[in-house]
């Protein structure tokens, strides 16, 4: 299961980065308020797939 969990996640977490950026870029969030939104998202993502895998893993 991890086998094909791990790597979708990476993609998943490249892809809402990438999205992340769109947004910065659309916004025109300041450069300064930049990295605390992408943490704010890239944990928030993490906790839901780490979330999902246990989610996935015991039922």
């Amino acid at each position: 299961m991890a086998l094909y969990f791990i790597p979708l996640a990476v993609i998943i977490l490249f892809l809402i980065n990438q999205l992340t950026s769109s947004l910065c870029t659309q916004r025109q969030i300041p450069e300064e308020k930049q990295p605390s939104v992408f943490r704010t998202i890239n944990v928030l993502i993490t906790i839901l797939l780490i979330s999902s895998y246990f989610e996935v893993l015991f039922t």
